[in-house]
C-alpha cells in the first residue's frame, strides 16, 4: 500500500501512559462505540500521530466499529440544538456549516461536554497544519501554481465574512450561552479548519439527490482517527441506527487501517486536510488548466484583429452553453481529463474553421456529435486533429509557467536524500503537491506532441 501523510494530531506519549487515549476508549465503551476487538487506536505503526492498525487478519466485510447516532456530534446532537433550531433562519450562510461549527464552539469550551474525552484526541488547534495557517509569503513561494493559494484566499474571506455577519452578531446576543473567549475569529478559523478535515457528510439517499439539499457535515468520532490514501481499505457505511466502519478488503496482522477522503488531487487534499500523497501513490490525483490559459493560448494564435474579435465570439458561445467561465478550469488526471466534455467542446469551438462556426452559432442548440462527445484519454488525445493538440499543449506550456519552480528541479529535490531530509514539512508537502501536477502536466506535453 502507497505510504501516506496524515493530519497531524497532538504529540502525546504512546503506551500506558497515553492518558487522553485511555480516557477516549472508556469513554466510547461508555457510550456503546463498538471497536472490534481485531483493532486498536495506537500511535505505533501508523504514518503519523492516531491511527487504526489490525491486531488480527481482517478479511473482507468484516465489521471495524460502531458508532452510535447518539454518540455523533451534530448541529441535532449537541446541548444547544435547542437553540440553533429556534435561530436556524438567522444561521444560514453559503457554506452550510454555521450551525456545526457553533455547536462546536459550545462543546469544546464546555468544561462538562458529553464530547469532552473526545476532543481529548483532537490535534493542539494551535499548531494545525493547514496552508490557511500558513503566512501568504510561504503559500506564494511553496505553492505558487498549484491553485491552493488562491483557494485559501477564497476560504480566509468567506471565514471573515460569515464570521463578522453571522457568528459574532449570534455570539454576542447569547452571552449566556457563549462564554466571552468563544469570540474569536482565529477560533473560528481553527473550528472550520477541523470540519475540513475531520468532518463526514452523510450522501443523500438517490430518490433524494434532485431534491433535497445536502446533509450538513457532523464529527464522527473513532471514524475521524483514520488516515487516508487513495489505496483504502474500509469504508463509511450508513443506517438509521449507526454507523459502521467496515473493510473493503482483506487487512493483514500489524497493518494500518486507511479511510477514503474521496477521489481527491494532491491540491485538494493539502488545502482541506493538510497534507499530500507521495507521489505515485494518490491515483486520483490530477492538475488544472484554468479555462482563462486555454482563452489566452488561443489568443496567442490570432494573428489580426479580426481574428481576435472572432475569438471573442467563440469564447462568448462557449460561455453561453456553460461550457466554459472566468474561473473555471479544466482537469486532468493521470489517464483521462476529467473535464472531457468541457474540454473536448472548447477545443472544437476555438478551433473549427471560421464558417463552420458561423453555422454552428445559427443552429437552436448545442448537437452532439462523435467529435463533441469525445473521450479523451491518453490513448486518443495523440489521435486529435493538430490544431486541438496545438492549442492543448500551448495551454499546457502556460500553465507550467505559473509555477515557481520547474519538473527538473523538483525530481532532483526528491531523488537527493540528503537535500530532502533538511526539507521542513511544509516544504515536503508542497514539493509533493507540485511534483504531481507538474507529472501529468508533462504528460499531456508528450500526448500532444507528435
Amino acid at each position: 500500500m502507497a505510504t501516506a501523510a496524515k493530519r497531524p494530531r497532538a504529540e502525546r506519549t504512546s503506551g500506558g501512559g497515553d492518558k487522553p487515549l485511555l480516557a477516549f476508549l472508556n469513554w466510547c465503551r461508555e457510550v456503546g462505540l463498538e471497536l472490534s476487538p481485531k483493532v486498536s487506536v495506537s500511535r505505533e505503526g501508523t504514518v503519523s500521530g492516531y491511527g487504526m492498525v489490525a491486531l488480527e487478519d481482517v478479511q473482507r466485510g468484516e465489521l471495524l466499529f460502531v458508532v452510535p447516532r447518539a454518540v455523533l456530534l451534530s448541529q441535532k446532537t449537541t446541548s444547544i440544538r435547542g437553540l440553533l433550531e429556534k435561530e436556524h433562519g438567522a444561521l444560514q450562510s453559503q457554506s452550510g456549516w454555521v450551525p456545526l461549527l457553533l455547536a462546536l464552539l459550545y462543546e469544546y469550551l464546555a468544561e462538562d461536554s458529553p464530547w469532552k474525552c473526545y476532543f481529548s484526541l483532537w490535534p493542539d488547534l494551535g499548531s494545525l497544519r493547514h496552508p490557511m495557517f500558513w503566512s501568504e509569503e510561504e503559500r506564494k513561494q511553496l505553492l505558487q501554481g498549484t491553485g491552493v493559494p488562491e483557494a485559501v484566499e477564497r476560504d480566509l474571506a468567506s471565514i471573515s465574512y460569515e464570521y463578522g455577519t453571522i457568528v459574532l452578531p449570534f455570539l454576542e446576543a447569547h452571552p449566556d450561552v457563549f462564554p466571552l473567549q468563544a469570540q474569536s475569529l482565529e477560533l473560528y478559523r481553527q473550528l472550520v479548519a477541523m470540519v475540513m478535515a475531520y468532518s463526514f457528510q452523510e450522501p443523500l439517499e438517490e430518490e433524494e439527490e434532485e431534491e433535497e439539499e445536502p446533509n450538513p457535515p457532523m464529527m464522527v468520532p473513532a471514524a475521524d482517527i483514520l488516515n487516508h490514501v487513495a489505496n483504502h481499505n474500509a469504508n463509511l457505511e450508513y443506517s438509521p441506527e449507526c454507523l459502521k466502519m467496515v473493510a473493503t478488503q482483506p487487512i493483514p496482522k500489524g497493518q494500518e487501517i486507511f479511510n477514503t477522503y474521496g477521489q481527491m488531487a494532491n491540491w485538494q487534499l493539502i488545502h482541506m486536510y493538510g497534507f499530500a500523497e507521495p507521489y505515485p501513490g494518490n491515483t486520483d490525483d490530477s492538475a488544472d488548466i484554468q479555462m482563462a490559459t486555454v482563452r489566452a493560448a488561443a489568443l496567442q494564435g490570432a494573428t489580426t484583429e479580426a481574428e481576435t474579435r472572432l475569438m471573442g465570439e467563440r469564447w462568448d458561445f462557449l460561455c453561453q452553453l456553460e461550457m466554459v467561465g472566468e474561473e473555471g478550469a479544466f482537469v486532468i488526471g493521470r489517464e483521462e481529463v476529467i473535464t472531457e466534455e468541457e474540454l473536448s467542446a472548447t477545443l472544437k469551438v476555438l478551433c473549427m474553421p471560421a464558417k463552420e462556426f458561423r453555422q454552428l452559432k445559427k443552429r437552436d442548440s448545442w448537437e452532439e456529435d462523435g467529435e463533441n462527445s469525445l473521450i479523451l484519454t491518453n490513448e486518443t488525445i495523440p489521435k486529435l486533429k493538430a490544431s486541438w493538440k496545438m492549442l492543448l499543449r500551448n495551454s499546457t506550456l502556460l500553465t507550467l509557467q505559473a509555477y515557481a519552480t520547474d519538473l527538473k528541479s523538483d525530481q532532483e529535490l526528491l531523488h537527493d536524500k540528503e537535500a530532502r531530509a533538511k526539507l521542513s514539512w511544509k516544504e515536503e508537502q508542497a514539493l509533493h503537491v507540485r511534483y504531481g501536477q507538474k507529472r501529468i502536466l508533462h504528460q499531456l506535453l508528450e500526448l500532444t506532441s507528435s
